[in-house]
């Protein structure tokens, strides 16, 4: 009998691991994938650089919780600090009409997902935190400072995207976007997000209709100054 036993267990060793071994990076990157495929195709984001850009940058590699990178939801990286949504993000940076050597700022870059995506889709890619253990965190090059002030050593730019809602665009980072440049930004108003892309107006607002409501997690100091009520 033992033997018996024994022997079941030597065929199940021989044959087990064949059977049964998976790869965690093979699930990961089944999971971007099916991200690709069920929450960017599906909203309309075609643009074959845009998808393969997100299909092949591993966001696991700049979240806290590899299991949930590809969720449809926005990614926590630190108190107050998030990530956008893949379909937010793929839809910004679609609208945005991306080429390769355009001049890109992403403002509040945390772990640098966004920037990366960027870099892979051929930008000169600015990636600017104020937070220094975030960036610190990022596998791409960040820089640190505050982030309503934007980094005008490398200005002006075609492209300036915030990573979160904002409620303004701040004049020093206006004054940054180069002449024909463009804004990618979840803008939030009345407790809703609405994401845009297109170019300044005199008055600072982003020209242009929304595409897509968002319920993006706020970038802090981007805050409208309050009006005066009676």
């Amino acid at each position: 009998m033992a033997k018996g036993i024994a022997s079941i267990r030597h065929s199940a060793a021989q044959t087990g691991p064949s059977m049964t071994t998976h790869s965690p990076s093979a699930d990961l990157a089944g999971m971007r994938q099916a991200m690709v495929d069920s929450q960017l195709k599906t909203v309309g984001v075609t643009d074959p650089v845009v998808l393969d850009a997100m299909g092949s940058i591993a966001r696991e590699d700049f979240v806290d919780y590899p299991a949930t990178a590809y969720a449809d939801a926005a990614q926590a990286v630190a108190p107050g600090r998030w990530l956008l949504e893949p379909m937010a993000l793929a839809l910004l940076l679609a609208n945005s009409e991306v080429e390769p050597g355009m001049a890109v700022l992403v403002v509040g870059s945390a772990t640098g997902y966004s920037a990366a995506v960027l870099a892979h889709m051929g930008a000169r890619v600015t990636a600017l935190e104020s937070d220094a253990a975030l960036a610190a965190r990022a596998p791409v090059p960040t820089v640190v400072g505050p982030l309503t002030a934007g980094w005008p050593q490398a200005a002006p730019y075609d492209l300036i995207l915030f990573e979160g809602a904002i409620e303004q665009v701040p004049p020093a980072l206006q004054a940054q976007l180069a002449p024909g440049g463009r804004i990618a930004a979840v803008i939030r108003s009345g407790g809703v997000g609405r994401a845009y892309t297109g170019p300044l107006l005199d008055d600072g607002r982003i020209a242009g209709l929304p595409f897509l409501e968002v319920a993006a997690a706020p970038l802090p100091g981007f805050a409208a100054p309050k009006a005066f009520a009676f």
